[in-house]
């Protein structure tokens, strides 16, 4: 039978109430609402593509990791805006600026480029990966979590990714003493915690560069104590930036005593070797933590043989930097591994709100980095943190609103 004569049959009659319910109704049932996604679609060709800086402000200085200098106040953000021959328009962050993605994609109707089953079809115009999935949910008036399949959002937990080194910034308060700096970061934690955060993520690793390997290792644990001790009902993450050895982390975990830790990111530079030996001392020492990696530099190869292999638990690779339909195509091969995800956000809370319908239409997302920030150039809609977790915009696209004039 063709297609049209049995979608005409399901339109009448009571044969119709029985068929509603066969699995076969329900496929042709999906196939007409694919159709009339990709004919609205292909209703809009993109007209115009246009640049901009968005000023992320965070709410504090934020200074060293284990191997970085000072991060500062907030970042500028490049953000692409895509705008179609009807009016709809769909903006976020994009991939690297080349005059030839946008030659190719200028012209284009929306439905060659992307499908909402799928993300962007087309490898030239991964560069738009974000400003596509926003504009598809403008055009189609549906968050992106729902665009890509999900009625109701999978929510998950979040944590607050900004405690870094403050204790070792003078120069932007009067510290002289430790005491003084070690209240500067119960300050950093107090803020995150009246914002909802129930995760912290302690940046360890000070005697990588800033601090003798001993003196280092004594202010992180001192640190984790005083986090632990000062905000009970929190869980504490730990991301070493590649600052240790395997010896040297497993010093520090010893050191922080029955101290849970919810993860330890980035202990050291991943190699098999290196993990399977921190797997068997976590084992042997009956230390419960997920070992989370893949954020600095990731070599997917890599990645996958440490995951394959159980040596790590969570997937971090960034979700600008990897792509947001890449990370749609990864995410069942992760979970199929037994391996959960956590993409990487730090910096800019945009990224954060990206993960939050990653995670809504897919899953398998332990926690969430969140970046607290404010901006003049951005909305940020609807977004909410809520018993510990993120809550998406249901607004269409990512709901977010670029208030910045191009």
């Amino acid at each position: 039978m063709e297609r049209r004569n049995f979608i005409r049959r399901l339109s009448g009659g009571a044969a119709s109430a029985a068929l509603l319910s066969t699995p076969l109704t329900s496929q042709a049932t999906d196939w007409l609402l694919h159709s009339s996604a990709a004919n609205e679609l292909a209703n809009h060709k993109i007209a115009d593509i246009s640049y901009t800086q968005v000023q992320l402000k965070w709410p504090r200085f934020v200074g060293k990791n284990a191997r970085r200098d000072i991060h500062g106040y907030g970042p500028n953000v490049s953000v692409c805006v895509l705008t179609t021959d009807q009016g709809a328009k769909g903006w976020g962050i994009h991939g690297r600026k080349q005059s030839e993605s946008i030659a190719y994609l200028k012209g284009k109707r929306v439905s060659e480029v992307f499908l909402p089953s799928e993300g962007v079809t087309d490898p030239k115009a991964l560069p738009f990966d974000v400003p596509l999935h926003d504009l598809a949910g403008v055009i189609l008036n549906k968050p992106v979590y729902e665009l890509m399949g999900r009625k109701k959002p999978i929510t998950t937990k979040c944590y607050s990714g900004m405690i870094y080194f403050e204790e070792l910034e003078p120069k932007e308060g009067p510290v002289k003493t430790v005491a003084n700096g070690m209240d500067k970061i119960v300050e950093a934690c107090t803020q995150d915690y009246k914002m909802g955060y129930r995760q912290f993520k302690l940046k360890i690793g000070r005697g990588n560069i800033w601090m003798s390997r001993e003196e280092g290792l004594k202010r992180d644990i001192e640190v984790t104590k005083l986090v632990a001790k000062t905000f009970p009902d929190v869980e504490i993450l730990v991301d070493g930036n590649d600052g240790f050895t395997v010896d040297g982390i497993c010093d520090y975990i010893k050191g922080i005593g029955d101290i849970p830790l919810f993860w330890v990111e980035e202990p050291f530079a991943e190699t098999v070797a290196d993990y399977r030996k921190f797997r068997e001392w976590i084992k042997a020492n009956n230390v419960k933590t997920l070992l989370a990696d893949g954020e600095a530099n990731p070599n997917q190869q890599l990645l996958r043989e440490l995951e394959e292999q159980k040596l790590i638990d969570v997937h971090l690779t960034d979700i600008i930097g990897y792509g947001f339909t890449p990370w749609r195509k990864l995410m069942p091969e992760l979970k199929k591994l037994g391996i959960q995800s956590s993409p990487h956000a730090f910096g800019e809370l945009l990224k954060s709100y990206y993960c939050a319908h990653l995670t809504g239409a897919l899953g398998n997302t332990v926690t969430i980095e969140g970046v607290p920030a404010t901006s003049e150039d951005v909305d940020f809609g609807a977004y909410k943190i809520e018993n510990g977790k993120f809550i998406p915009s249901s607004a269409p696209g990512f709901g977010m609103k670029l208030l910045k004039t191009i």
